[in-house]
């Protein structure tokens, strides 16, 4: 039914859910002309944590006029190379295991709660609303526009009003804990879960602070009751101080009951930490312990069910299966999504199946299942202890002798199809046996899986190579109607991004 009266407005053209990384997408629109409010349940902040990023990753915001280079340059806190990747079991052992270094890759510290605060003000200057401390109740979607409503902020409970504003489109940036994802997933566990822990402390050696771990092993598989759990390491100099260090200890897993908690894995955090480091917990000042889970799902992106509703950052499911952050996935996507909702808000295309284009079916996404997959333990089974690494040492080393060309990529999370059957033949080639230990650990399904969305990213690619850029040109003519151009344009970027060509736009 529709909800406005005759020649009347919506009190917004767009409401974001969710501040922290939804002010990114607010300030974007609100800069090219539209009216956007910020409904945030507690303070629009950043935390105190940096984030990692790549410099030419940032770039996009630059692009979109969101912060200039010189704020850009204010917001980073520390840089730092080289950035190691390794695979061990015994670090006593030099020539034990793999290990190789790169520049360049998840080399800043970022200040979330700098960058947050800039934007957030930039946002406001430019006439955009922020409405913080304001709990959202429920979404009721129109013809003709939808509306919010929340518990405003107030000196009582008791005192408490409820407020419905309206707009065009809503876009949830509410996160994994988005209810309105919930609901369109329904009552299903996450497929996966990232476990992560860890501290920032000073107290390190500053001659040896200077580079960065994206991901690293000194163990293998770790028994934990009926689990086995491969534990790695991330860890980095923190912009604080030069005797300021930042490590984390991540794991793959289901999310079976079986599985050891949280506060278990901190525990052999505070145990593991002096091999990896070497120092001892009592020598350092710790300034705060981090934690966290990431829950994912093999049906990503979330496809859009409402009408005038987009799911956006990591409440869409859109960034990879892993890594434990959303942030690089922000400025991987943002603007190419704000490209497609400028587009659907002129043209009013905010129909479910419009807006169901924007976050479409990547392949290369999809994809990266079998590298989580490959990197846990079902409950129950009892792997060699060097399973994991040794076929992490394979696969990377095979990258290495590739060059920069395919490893790089996959440091930063874009899969593409000539790199990968690349590294999966030189893999084969250098341990033949690769196959038989790989399919039986992660199984017949998660491997017919992975053929068909490896497949499906070959499709893509000669799609986006020899098809797009013609396809596209169609699209941009006067022989199609707005809407028939809003749908080829968002497909022929779901063949750019789901085949993971996008990368070159940015390197």
């Amino acid at each position: 039914e529709r909800k406005l009266i005759e020649n009347s407005k919506t009190d917004f053209d767009v409401i974001v859910s969710g501040g922290t990384l939804g002010i990114f997408y607010a300030l974007a629109l609100q800069l090219a002309g539209h009216k956007v409010c910020v409904i945030e349940r507690n303070i629009v902040l950043g935390r105190k944590q940096e984030w990692n990023i790549s410099r030419k990753e940032i770039n996009t915001l630059i692009r979109l006029g969101i912060l200039t280079e010189k704020e850009v340059t204010s917001i980073i806190g520390i840089e730092f190379n080289p950035v190691r990747v390794g695979f061990k079991s015994d670090t006593s052992n030099p020539d034990n295991g793999y290990e190789v270094k790169v520049t360049d890759i998840l080399n800043l510290g970022v200040k979330p709660d700098v960058l947050i605060e800039l934007v957030k003000t930039k946002f406001q200057a430019s006439g955009g609303t922020v409405i913080e401390n304001a709990a959202i109740n429920k979404f009721t979607t129109f013809e003709d526009c939808i509306e919010v409503d929340f518990a405003e902020p107030a000196a009582s409970p008791s005192s408490q009003a409820t407020t419905t504003l309206s707009a065009r489109l809503v876009l949830d940036a509410m996160g994994n804990g988005s209810p309105i994802s919930k609901q369109i997933r329904g009552p299903t566990q996450p497929d996966g879960i990232c476990i992560v822990v860890g501290a920032c402390a000073g107290g390190f050696d500053p001659a040896n602070n200077t580079y960065s771990d994206v991901i690293y092993t000194d163990t293998p598989l770790t028994k934990k009751a009926e689990s086995q759990l491969q534990y790695f390491w991330e860890a980095f100099p923190a912009g604080s101080g030069p005797e300021d260090r930042t490590t984390y200890l991540f794991t793959y897993m289901d999310a079976s009951s079986e599985r050891p908690s949280m506060a278990e894995i901190l525990d052999d955090y505070w145990q593991l930490l002096p091999r990896y480091q070497g120092v001892s917990v009592e020598q350092l000042d710790f300034k705060r312990v981090l934690y966290g889970m990431f829950p994912t799902y093999r049906a990503s992106p979330i496809q859009s069910t409402f009408s005038r509703i987009l799911q956006v950052g990591d409440s869409s499911g859109i960034q990879s299966p892993l890594s434990f952050g959303g942030f690089g996935s922000l400025t991987r996507h943002l603007l190419r999504i704000n490209n497609a909702l400028l587009e659907a808000l002129e043209g009013d295309l905010l129909s479910a199946a419009d807006l169901r284009l924007i976050n479409a079916y990547q392949p290369n996404l999809s994809a990266c299942w079998m590298f989580q997959r490959a990197m846990s333990v079902p409950v129950g089974r009892d792997p060699d202890g060097e399973l994991v690494i040794g076929t992490l040492s394979n696969s990377f080393s095979a990258m290495e002798r590739l060059g920069d060309e395919v490893m790089r990529p996959f440091l930063q999370d874009v899969l593409q199809f000539g790199p990968l059957l690349q590294t999966l033949l030189l893999a084969a080639v250098q341990d033949p046996l690769t196959p038989f230990k790989i399919v039986p650990h992660v199984g017949v399904q998660a491997m017919l899986d992975f053929a068909v969305h490896f497949s499906a990213l070959g499709w893509y690619t000669l799609l986006a190579k020899f098809i797009a850029e013609p396809f596209t040109r169609i699209a941009n003519s006067d022989l199609v109607d707005s809407q028939t151009r809003f749908r080829m344009r968002r497909t022929a970027e779901a063949w750019k991004f789901g085949s993971g060509l996008d990368y070159f736009d940015h390197h």
